[in-house]
This record gives structure tokens, C-alpha cells and sequence, in this order.
């Protein structure tokens, strides 16, 4: 039995649910807060008049034998939820163009899908795919990035492979400086289609995201890899952790948030807890404390106790996109035939990657669970400044943003009044209020090369026993993401103990 002394996690999105429920499962006394109503965080879901809508994210990776989900439920003694694979994982469609670049699952026909989009390019893809072979292999056998003590530096080390070194030549090039190597800066449909993609996952376009970042991003859409397509919603995905949390002993309070993090002698003490139903609060003793927040949210946990260089570091952060998205149910005659599951839009190539200048558009299938019988969900987001939206003029923008949202909609889905049954949108506000994150950013850092992998955020804070999990951290953004943050705070707890 492992030590069973208090840990608190704050946070219940996937990441503070899945370090709770491991923890839990390896004898630790756990106690998970969540200031929202439900748990799941980024990838929660909510009803509205028989629907079923994601909040944000709307696919997953990891599922598959080996997968990082399938190894945690699998330690865990849960299910995983049922699933369908996104193929193709997105369907992008650039300015003016009636078909779409399609990203198929099946390797050898994205192979072709790229050489007939992108003539002359194969020689960039194909380093890509080196580089995505030899970090997904690294990255499998759990290494510890960036590393702060011996223990963290040996189970880097004992991670390395020779073909890991390959890697190290590209540690501080982008996506940009390898098309400027293979004369394909010119090319504006490859170099749009990356900084379409690119957004995604790594929140910056191909001239900032960082090389090594970017090949395991675009590269884990093929088979034997893949994103999949829950069944019912991306909610169950944490109603299997809270169950496991449950079955294995841990507490979950929801409503409940935390004010502060004390520290006493150096060194984690306590947290300061209130229960948003009754106001009440209390001082919660803890001998760990591991935040499933942004690295923001932690800084302002720890007020005037934040040590002085890693508030400056948080504080020099680039601003993080925030997201605007609309939610709509309709009849499933407003969605065209064979319509893929996800989609993207750019609808000006000289304009920015977000306000509604771009779309990525998540489309629900009969019988997948998020709609009634002939019905179905379009859920559609734009990156935006989260700034703008603090602002007395925020509301007049949600409904002038509502408006264009839906006229660009109307271009490929069919809107009439008659189809569109259920529609509301949200705003980083909207996020803010439900996440509790830091101006409602949505993803991660973004994965520039001063803050990827080795130099980015580490899991364990110069604070002793302060522990930090979730996108802030190495790999970043999605639920396959911050599992594996959540699985590399737990060992390195486990091995304190």
C-alpha cells in the first residue's frame, strides 16, 4: 500500500481526474475538487433540449493497444468508452475551393491525398514522418521532460535510443525554417493547410510551432494511431475516470473551488477550499497538491508565495487564444451527404486564423448519441483574442460574431430556419465562467520552441510537493495530452514514497 496521506487535485478535467484516479489506485488518499457542476473541464459536455453538445474538445487520441488511455483505464480496471475512428480525421477546405484536403487515417492514402494536393512537398513529409517515428517511440517509454531532479534525468535517459539522437539536430527549428530548407516557403496552399492544422494543436502557426512538436501533431492522425469519435459525448470519457476515482476510494466534491495554495517552511501545506453552494470555506491540510490548472491559474493560487523568477517566466507568456464558438441542433437534412466528422475552414486567405475568418467545425452521426432520431449537432469554434471580449462591447460582439458564424455556415451546411432547431454560442467569457482558466484560454502554451518539450513547464514547480499536470505541460494540449502529464506527476509522486 502506498503512502496514504493527503493529496489534493485541483481540477477536474481530464488531467486532475486521471492523476486522482491513479493515485487513488495505488493506495493514496485523494481528494479531487472541481468548481464546476460536472466534471471533464475542456472535454465536458452539456444538454440543451435533447442534445448533446461537447464543450470543446471533440475527438480523441490514445485509444488504441498501447495508446495512453489504453493504458491508464486499463491500470485502472475500467472500459474504454466505445468509439468510432475520425476518417478522415479532417477534411480542410482552403479559400474558394469546393474540395476538401482530406486527412485520411489509412497512411498510404495520405500519402497520395498530399502528393496529389502538394506536388514536389513528399521529401518535407517524409522527414516529418522520420522525426514523428523516432519522438513517438521516445515518447512511449515515458521520459520525464523537462527533467528537475536525478530521478527525473534517469528516467530521461533510460528513454533515449540511439535513433532518438536523429531528432536533435531539428530541437530548435519550426515547421517554417524546414519548408524555407525545402524551397516550399512559396507554396501558399501547403503552407496555409499547415498553419490550419497547426493551430489545432499547437495554438501558433508553422513559422513559430516548433519542428519536433509538430511531427507527432500532424503525424498521429494515421492508422495504427488515430483520433476517434466517442460514443454518446467526450463526457464519458470522464465518467469512466470519476468511476474509477469512486471505486478505488477517492473523494470528488464538485462546486467546490480553491482560493489559495499555502505554503508553510517551504513547502506545500494546505489549500484553502470553498464550497460554492454554501460559501462556506476551510483550510484543508495536504501533503501533496497537484493543480490540473494553467500555469496562470497556479501563480495566482499562490499569490505573493509564487516564487519571483517563475512568476516572471508566466508573466512573459504570450497571450493564449481563447475560442468562440456556436452550438447548433438541427435536422439531419442541413447536414450534407457523407459529411466527415470534422472540418475546416479558411474563408480569406489574407485574413487571420480565427475570427470567424476560420471555422473548425465538429459534426455529429445518426446514432453516435449527441442527438435525437433525424437530428443532429454542428458545433463550430473560432480562435480569438480572449482580450477583446473584456470589453463593455462583448455583448454586441457575441451576436455580431453569432451572425457571421452562421452566414459562413450556410455556405456548406443547409441553415434554413426550418432545419436549425437549438442554437447558442460562447464566448472566452463563457469559458472562463465554466473552466475556471486563466481569460478562458483555450489549449495549451503554445508549443513555440522557447517552450515545447525540454524548455517548456515542468510537472514538478520549485515548490516542494507542488505539483503542476494538465496543457501547461510536456506533451501539451488534448486528452491524450495531459494523461500523459497526469502519468509522469504520479510516478514521480510514487517514487517520493
Amino acid at each position: 500500500m502506498a503512502d496514504s496521506r493527503p493529496i489534493v487535485v485541483i481540477g477536474a478535467g481530464i488531467g486532475g481526474l486521471t492523476t486522482a484516479a491513479l493515485l487513488a489506485k495505488r493506495g493514496y488518499a485523494v481528494l479531487l475538487l472541481e468548481q464546476a457542476f460536472i466534471p471533464g473541464g475542456c472535454a465536458s459536455s452539456f444538454k440543451r433540449r435533447g442534445f448533446t453538445f461537447d464543450v470543446g474538445a471533440t475527438q480523441v487520441a490514445g485509444l488504441e493497444p498501447g495508446g495512453i488511455h489504453q493504458r491508464i483505464f486499463s491500470e485502472l480496471g475500467v472500459d474504454l468508452p466505445a468509439a468510432t475512428p475520425c476518417d478522415p480525421a479532417c477534411a480542410v477546405y482552403l479559400p474558394g475551393e469546393t474540395a476538401p484536403i482530406s486527412v485520411w487515417r489509412d497512411p498510404d492514402r495520405w500519402r497520395q491525398e498530399r502528393q496529389q494536393q502538394f506536388p514536389g512537398s513528399e521529401p518535407f513529409w517524409q522527414l516529418l514522418a522520420d522525426l514523428f517515428r523516432y519522438s513517438w517511440a521516445f515518447q512511449s517509454r515515458d521520459p520525464v521532460i523537462p527533467p528537475r531532479n536525478l530521478w527525473d534525468f534517469g528516467q530521461l535517459v533510460q528513454a533515449l535510443r540511439p535513433d532518438t539522437l536523429l531528432t536533435l539536430p531539428h530541437t530548435f527549428s519550426t515547421v517554417g525554417d524546414l519548408l524555407r530548407s525545402y524551397r516550399l516557403a512559396g507554396d501558399r496552399r501547403l503552407r496555409t493547410f499547415l498553419d490550419l492544422q497547426l493551430k489545432l494543436y499547437s495554438q501558433v502557426d508553422a513559422d513559430q510551432t516548433a519542428l519536433l512538436y509538430a511531427a507527432t501533431a500532424l503525424g498521429v492522425s494515421q492508422a495504427p494511431l488515430g483520433l476517434s469519435h466517442l460514443q454518446g459525448s467526450m463526457q464519458v470519457l470522464s465518467d469512466r475516470l470519476v468511476q474509477a476515482l469512486e471505486q478505488a476510494g477517492g473523494k470528488l466534491l464538485t462546486r467546490h473551488s480553491v482560493e489559495q495554495i499555502q505554503v508553510k517552511n517551504g513547502q506545500v501545506s494546505a489549500v484553502v477550499i470553498r464550497n460554492l453552494k454554501t460559501g462556506q470555506t476551510w483550510t484543508e491540510p495536504a501533503e501533496q497538491v497537484v493543480a490540473n490548472v494553467t500555469v496562470q491559474n497556479l501563480v495566482q493560487l499562490l499569490g505573493e508565495q509564487a516564487p519571483a523568477g517563475y512568476r516572471q517566466r508566466v508573466d512573459k507568456l504570450p497571450t493564449a487564444s481563447g475560442a468562440f464558438v456556436v452550438y447548433l441542433g438541427v435536422d439531419q437534412a442541413a447536414i450534407p451527404a457523407n459529411c466527415p466528422p470534422h472540418l475546416q475552414f479558411l474563408y480569406d486567405y489574407d485574413g487571420p486564423i480565427g475570427e470567424n475568418n476560420s471555422l473548425f467545425v465538429s459534426v455529429s452521426h445518426p446514432g453516435d448519441g449527441r442527438a435525437p432520431t433525424g437530428k443532429a449537432t454542428i458545433t463550430a469554434s473560432s480562435f480569438t483574442d480572449p482580450q477583446i471580449w473584456q470589453t463593455p462591447e462583448a455583448s454586441e460582439r457575441k451576436r455580431v460574431y453569432t451572425a457571421e458564424a452562421i452566414a459562413r455556415l450556410r455556405q456548406f451546411f443547409d441553415l434554413s430556419p426550418a432545419h436549425v432547431i437549438h442554437q447558442e454560442a460562447a464566448t472566452p467569457l463563457t469559458f472562463q465562467r465554466f473552466t475556471a482558466r486563466h481569460d478562458g484560454m483555450v489549449g495549451g502554451i503554445g508549443q513555440r520552441v522557447p517552450t515545447f518539450g525540454p524548455f517548456g513547464f515542468a510537472n514538478r514547480t520549485p515548490i516542494p510537493n507542488l505539483w503542476l499536470v494538465g496543457d501547461s505541460t510536456h506533451p501539451g494540449e488534448g486528452t491524450a495530452g495531459v494523461s500523459y502529464s497526469a502519468l509522469t506527476v504520479v510516478r514521480q509522486i510514487a517514487a517520493i514514497h
